[in-house]
């Protein structure tokens, strides 16, 4: 399966990331003595079911390199727009591709394991959407001070990953309304809820929601095939959006290369 790695954006002055950044993108986030996206590079090097890397959204002359053959393209100045061009490039390059891997440059944590069981989790279903998300209690208990965002529904509380296996079908041929929604509820639950109606928002707010009837629910609100799969790797939902992240990952990879001295 090919990855496509989502590298845009860069910090304005005055945003949380920018002392840190400079006018870099935020993907050239330097951690222990490289970039982040480097980082995930060396993940998808190290997996054994990545073919193609397709980098979207960081210029080819910045020094980034990966054992996988990679594929750049311009920055389309937004995620649903970058979700798209990304497909587009799968779909050329890969002439019999039915899915792609997303991968966000921002989780220098994720290793070629914890791509590999994402992959292999789709266990060969047709589907059009395979969303990776983590339980509080994995989260907290890996990361107890990252204050993630959680959904909560009756039967457990979760919040996303960034890496899910999408169809090229709905990225493609998908309406543009339907993949702006997807990308604008990433990281709001209420948003999230009310994707799959007034109803189930109703169940989410009483607290009657499970995760199942969700699946259920956005499948046929959004009219595509999707399945919710529980990671057990908080590494892959373990984003940098704020200095606090930041230190929290740092610290991470440093016992990592220590404890592969």
């Amino acid at each position: 399966m090919d990855a496509i790695v989502l590298a845009g954006g860069t910090p304005k002055p005055g945003e949380l990331l920018y002392p840190y950044t400079n006018g870099m993108p935020k993907a050239m986030l330097e951690i222990c003595g490289k970039p982040m996206i480097q980082w995930v590079l060396d993940a998808l090097s190290d997996s054994e079911s990545v073919d193609n890397v397709i980098i979207v959204g960081l210029p080819q002359e910045l020094s980034v390199h990966c054992s996988k053959k990679m594929y750049f393209v311009a920055d389309h100045a937004g995620l649903t727009e970058n979700l798209s061009a990304g497909a587009k490039k799968v779909a050329e390059i890969s002439k019999q591709a039915t899915h792609a891997l997303f991968v966000s440059s921002d989780i220098p944590m994720v290793t070629g394991e914890m791509v590999d069981w994402i992959i292999n989790a789709t266990g060969g279903e047709n589907k059009d959407m395979f969303y990776n998300v983590i339980s509080r209690e994995v989260m907290e208990k890996r990361f107890p001070n990252s204050c993630r965002t959680f959904i909560k529904f009756k039967d457990i509380k979760l919040c996303g990953s960034d890496l899910h296996v999408f169809s090229l079908r709905i990225l493609l041929e998908g309406s543009k309304g339907m993949r702006k929604k997807l990308a604008d509820a990433r990281k709001s639950p209420l948003k999230q809820a009310a994707l799959i109606g007034f109803g189930t928002l109703f169940l989410y707010i009483i607290g009657q929601l499970t995760l199942k009837r969700a699946e259920r629910n956005i499948s046929k609100n959004l009219k595509v095939t999707g399945k919710a799969v529980i990671c057990p790797f908080a590494e892959a939902g373990m984003d940098i959006d704020k200095p606090r992240h930041m230190e929290i990952v740092t610290t991470g990879l440093q016992k990592r290369l220590e404890n592969l001295k």
